[in-house]
């Protein structure tokens, strides 16, 4: 399949290794400095570009976490719109490093992996300056993402908007007792400016 310029486009904006230092230093008490990594993998190569996402704490780089796969498509229910499926990797902790050793995305293949019917979101393209864009993506209405992590069923709000220079993540915890962010994007999204292109 030969794929749009925008979804190329969103694809190299979101690929990469990102850090929030300048925010982590200007906001502590609300925002840690974490490192994101995300990287392509070789799967549902036939209709999408797909990524491997993971953080850390900069002061535990050796304890990444929040593994998750992101694909990137044409919209199902568009000619022109892109949107974002979130997978979960049934064994995390088994690409857990992934993000500095990509090596070990070799191994992944789709059956190692849970579809998150309710983690889609929607992405439309805004036009900047010159020959830049903006990506903002969005749940769809009327749908939940939520998923089983340590035998516990987790409610996330996703979201996020992507340059070419940075990716400010809106994704935040959600208790569905209250409705209430618990954790992530509480005050804000993290800001992450983009360190390295991959």
């Amino acid at each position: 399949m030969i794929f749009s310029p925008q979804l190329i486009c969103l694809g190299e904006y979101l690929t990469g290794e990102f850090d929030n230092r300048e925010q982590a230093i200007a906001e502590p008490a609300w925002y840690v400095h974490l490192r994101l990594w995300q990287r392509p993998v070789n799967l549902f190569t036939e209709d999408s570009i797909t990524l491997f996402a993971e953080q850390a704490n900069v002061v535990n780089l050796d304890q990444p976490y929040r593994q998750r796969i992101m694909r990137l498509r044409p919209a199902s229910n568009s000619d022109t719109s892109l949107e974002v499926q979130y997978y979960m990797p049934q064994d995390p902790g088994g690409l857990r490093g992934a993000g500095c050793n990509p090596a070990l995305l070799n191994t992944l293949t789709p059956d190692k992996l849970d579809l998150l019917p309710g983690c889609i979101l929607t992405v439309t393209q805004e036009k900047l300056a010159g020959d830049r864009y903006k990506f903002i993506a969005t749940p769809l209405p009327d749908t939940r993402c939520s998923f089983t992590y340590l035998g516990n069923i987790v409610y996330v709000s996703l979201g996020f908007e992507a340059t070419a220079a940075e990716f400010h993540s809106y994704d935040k915890g959600i208790d569905l007792a209250t409705g209430k962010a618990t954790w992530g994007a509480i005050m804000g999204p993290y800001r992450y400016t983009k360190r390295n292109q991959y």
